[in-house]
């Protein structure tokens, strides 16, 4: 009677242990709920096995052998219990130190972004005063030259493209020639601006320019690049960057003269075809619609093989200002 009276205790302990455990570990609740129920079942048994007054048709030595392998049992769950404890914990643990780094990652970010955002702002101030500058120059050099269709003065040359004669059997997008007369001011970069290595860095280099959005910079880089590699392959691309440099800041006399310039002397570039369309639209926004639409409507049939996306953007450029296709 002893011994079970101590296996009683022993077992109460047991369950007070696991209750406690119970408490603690919410996420686990359900399956330690199972084991509990399991371990109070076992403790009534027992306990009708000491104070019932009933005849237990067990003998002595049989009961102390069942009592043995129902501990047994309860001391291997609680083991169990113990070390799936321990992973909780561990689990929690390493689930606080993601956290934490997470949350330094996510301050980095924003103290990275934040700069970049200073960059920008400050990139853009220093591109509407250069803006202003050009604007203020142009208006000294030209003050009565204001063309259709364009917010800005603009400079062009003597010979207007509406003065030029055509001849529709051989114009095609030949007439762009008549387009050379369009003056810029040309950079002249006192300081070099690339660095000394191989024409594919040099590139790279002048494109990270426009990922940023500092289009004065791209402009310069991409003109030096132009200038130092005129015979490489990327020299084509490089000049059509050079003219969207323009473009995106709404400098369309600025960005015409660049695109003519890449067409004539790169017509067979990779951006060949968007040179050329994007030539035309500069065209058509600084007033000479007659020779932006020949240069639109002239880009399916000087590049048959452009991708898809080109031939398309030009369809419906040409749907946009109404251009009149020519009579056959």
């Amino acid at each position: 009677m002893i011994k079970i009276a101590k296996l009683i205790s022993s077992i109460v302990i047991l369950v007070l242990i696991i209750s406690n455990y119970k408490v603690n570990a919410e996420n686990e609740s359900e399956e330690l709920s199972k084991i509990l129920e399991q371990i109070q079942k076992d403790l009534k048994t027992l306990e009708k096995a000491v104070y019932s007054n009933e005849n237990i048709s067990l003998s002595n030595n049989s009961f102390d052998q069942n009592s043995e392998d129902v501990l047994t049992r309860h001391l291997l769950k609680l083991s169990e219990i113990e070390k799936q404890f321990q992973d909780l914990t561990n689990k929690f643990e390493e689930i606080n130190f993601k956290l934490d780094k997470l949350s330094n990652r996510v301050s980095k970010v924003q103290a990275d972004n934040q700069l970049r955002f200073q960059q920008l702002e400050g990139s853009a101030v220093i591109s509407n005063n250069n803006n202003q500058n050009k604007v203020t120059e142009l208006n000294n050099n030209e003050k009565e030259n204001v063309l259709p269709g364009s917010s800005q003065p603009q400079d062009l040359g003597s010979i207007s493209y509406k003065d030029t004669e055509t001849n529709l059997t051989t114009q095609q997008t030949q007439s762009i020639e008549t387009t050379s007369t369009i003056v810029t001011e040309e950079f002249r970069s006192e300081e070099k601006l690339l660095p000394n290595e191989t024409p594919e860095k040099q590139y790279e280099f002048a494109t990270s320019f426009l990922k940023v959005g500092d289009y004065n910079m791209a402009e310069r880089a991409f003109k030096e690049f132009v200038d130092m590699n005129s015979n490489h392959k990327l020299a084509g691309n490089a000049q059509y960057w050079y003219a969207e440099t323009f473009r995106i800041r709404q400098l369309y006399t600025d960005a015409a003269s660049a695109y003519l310039e890449g067409y004539q002397k790169y017509p067979k570039s990779e951006k060949g075809p968007i040179n050329l369309l994007k030539l035309g639209v500069s065209l058509v926004q600084i007033g000479e619609k007659d020779q932006g639409c020949l240069m639109i409507t002239g880009v399916k049939k000087q590049y048959p093989e452009a991708k898809q996306s080109v031939l398309q953007k030009a369809k419906y450029e040409e749907k946009k200002f109404e251009c009149k296709k020519e009579k056959s």
